[in-house]
């Protein structure tokens, strides 16, 4: 998911230090077609800085989401993990499929009406909106039938 602003003008524009390990998660996430949780990023930045350790990913991962460039989400009621991904995409939501892991993304008009009634009604600022969908996708969906 390939975004036109380069990782060092990202953190100009959230007046974030330009360091080598920040560069590097956002070159990551900005390379990955998946969802990856910090373990994953760990072992990705290793291949380019071996010297990198899991307790500066999860430090640089928090500063990046505090700053608005990098988004946390979950794929489980537990929220027992956290992926990553840029926050320069679309409010999405994520559907998980408990047979086999597949995840599907995808948006819908029907949440953004439910946050704007939420706003409206209580007068709050909702800042993100985690739901998860979980069920059978539909390769698994026969499978599942007797």
């Amino acid at each position: 998911m390939t975004t036109s602003l380069s990782p060092e003008d990202r953190l100009r524009a959230a007046g974030q230090r330009i360091t080598s390990q920040r560069l590097l998660l956002l070159r990551l996430l900005d390379a990955s077609d998946g969802h990856l949780d910090a373990e994953s990023l760990f072992h990705a930045a290793q291949q380019e800085m071996p010297e990198i350790n899991l307790s500066t990913i999860y430090r640089n991962l928090e500063v990046l989401t505090r700053a608005g460039l990098v988004a946390q989400r979950y794929f489980a009621r537990d929220h027992s993990r956290e992926y990553f991904e840029l926050a320069t995409t679309a409010e999405h939501y994520h559907f998980t499929c408990t047979q086999c892991g597949k995840i599907i993304e995808f948006e819908t008009p029907l949440i953004a009406q439910v946050r704007s009634d939420l706003k409206r009604q209580h007068n709050v600022n909702i800042r993100h909106a985690c739901i998860c969908f979980e069920g059978l996708c539909p390769d698994c969906i026969p499978q599942s039938q007797p």
